[in-house]
């Protein structure tokens, strides 16, 4: 694993870098972006630092350079070559009083890259019992408030799945703790809308320009009738789902296998759509 932060490129990553009055830290009060490396290089790195961006202003964060971040993953990546790996960017409101309160200081970035283990192309979810708040202030916004998904996908992994997903106050289906959902119903790709409260996925918008797919909200029910479910995500690129739930799927499906195939294709022709 190797280390950025605030300017400085750690030789050791397990050196405390961080006061521990820092409102990321203290409250959450932070957004950040993962993103996958292939072959020493990170993969929609643009899209990634524009939606960084979005996520800060809607928090109400400082604005983020994103030249400067763009040298901390020139740092991180250039220290330790990854054939597959994992890079963060985190932005938080920086050293703040202990409370909800911001103080008056710098933002911290952080940016980290470690390997990654590649994805199975199956997988299981199960549907969790606690909705998402698509009218909730954070709607949206890939903040540092995860303590949510945390608690979704420890329901997952004892119920031996390696995803949640979540409805919204509506009923819809919404998303995963940290992937977006897609399914095939009557033979139609569909996927919810981002009003639905999802997180607008990186890997979601490169999917819906290269394969196409129907944007609607339809009760979280809908999966106990699809043909197909996969995953989109960073880390899980097209992912099978075989079981949702206690019901078993044939995965992949054609239609998964299909959006699979065009996902390795046009990944392969450009490392930054």
């Amino acid at each position: 694993m190797r280390a950025w932060v605030n300017g400085q490129l750690l030789e050791d990553p397990t050196t405390p870098a961080l006061t521990v009055s820092d409102h990321g830290f203290t409250v959450g009060d932070g957004v950040f972006e993962a993103m996958k490396v292939v072959d020493g290089r990170p993969f929609a790195l643009t899209r990634h630092l524009d939606r960084l961006a979005r996520s800060a202003a809607g928090l109400g964060l400082q604005g983020v350079d994103a030249d400067v971040v763009r040298r901390g993953v020139g740092a991180v990546l250039g220290a330790e070559h990854l054939p597959l790996g994992r890079l963060r960017v985190t932005w938080t409101g920086g050293v703040a009083p202990l409370g909800s309160g911001r103080g008056d200081g710098p933002p911290t970035l952080v940016v980290v890259a470690d390997v990654l283990r590649p994805t199975a192309l199956t997988t299981s979810v199960v549907t969790v019992p606690w909705p998402r708040n698509e009218r909730g202030a954070l709607a949206g916004l890939k903040t540092t408030s995860y303590a949510e998904n945390v608690v979704a996908l420890t329901y997952a992994h004892e119920r031996g799945a390696t995803e949640g997903v979540f409805s919204n106050v509506a009923g819809h289906l919404c998303e995963g703790t940290g992937s977006n959902v897609f399914y095939v119903l009557d033979g139609e790709l569909c996927t919810p809308s981002l009003a639905s409260g999802c997180l607008a996925g990186i890997s979601r918008a490169l999917l819906l320009e290269w394969y196409g797919a129907r944007e609607v909200d339809e009760p979280v029910d809908v999966l106990a009738e699809a043909d197909e479910i996969f995953l989109v995500s960073t880390t899980r690129d097209v992912q099978a789902v075989s079981r949702c739930d206690d019901r078993e799927l044939v995965a992949p499906g054609p239609v998964t296998a299909d959006c699979w195939e065009t996902w390795k294709r046009r990944e392969a022709e450009d490392d930054d759509p």
